[in-house]
């Protein structure tokens, strides 16, 4: 799965913590987050639409009619497999005294804090895993250009260019523009690898220990989806008070 034309990188799917850009983390895929090995992932989109069949609608035509009422809505969510082996993880706490700098955690270690965080609201911020990163390579910029081939394209020179961003349901074009035109509060479709991947909470995590083996298979449940409660009010209010 790491195995991008756009980055050296070592994972290719990461979990990110809500705490997740505290502290200047943003522009980095290390602080607050957990890599995965994954080995298959399966994303799956189902729309909902409430549909009728129209009475007589065939009497005259001899077609039946189904009329459906289109009113936006759509479930999403993501199936990782893989395993866990013993990996370095880069917190930071809001904690003065908090340790700092990456720490060697256990496959078993780390299999332990994604069932915590599981276990956890969105409330805790630095255990609540919220967001998913899937990065992939791509040809096409936010813009529809094609990269380095396009005039209009960051460093053109006529040769294809691959850049690594997160998969999510964004469209390419700015909010009425190209594939957003009748969509007026879009989102903003990925740049780099930087970019919000797909935000929700962790359905379920199930893990297996082998004593035969080293790492620990797992599959894992994400759905997309946006979470209440979340942040950082509550948290703050039970410091004031405690």
């Amino acid at each position: 799965m790491a195995d991008l034309a756009g980055a050296n990188l070592e994972h290719a799917v990461f979990l990110k913590l809500g705490s997740y850009g505290t502290g200047g983390s943003s522009e980095d895929l290390v602080t607050n987050t957990i890599p995965l090995k994954v080995t298959s992932i399966t994303i799956a989109t189902a729309k909902t639409i409430p549909s009728l069949e129209v009475p007589f609608s065939g009497a005259l035509s001899g077609e039946s009619v189904t009329a459906a009422l289109d009113l936006g809505m759509a479930s999403k969510s993501i199936s990782l497999n893989g395993f866990i082996l013993e990996d370095t993880i880069t917190k930071k706490w809001a904690e003065d005294d908090a340790p700092t700098g990456a720490k060697t955690y256990t496959a078993i270690e780390l299999a332990q804090m994604i069932h915590s965080s599981v276990d956890s609201t969105g409330l805790q911020t630095y255990q609540a895993i919220n967001e998913l990163v899937f990065l992939y390579d791509s040809k096409v910029d936010e813009n529809g250009l094609q990269r380095g081939v396009d005039q209009a394209s960051i460093d053109v020179d006529g040769t294809d260019k691959t850049q690594v961003i997160p998969f999510n349901y964004s469209s390419r074009g700015n909010r009425k523009e190209r594939d957003n035109r009748g969509a007026v509060l879009s989102s903003t479709f990925p740049t780099n690898q930087f970019s919000t991947g797909m935000k929700g909470f962790v359905r379920s995590f199930n893990t297996t220990i082998d004593s035969e083996t080293i790492d620990i298979s797992f599959d894992l449940q994400f759905e997309v989806a946006q979470v209440f409660p979340s942040g950082n009010i509550a948290t703050t209010i039970a410091d004031a008070i405690s």
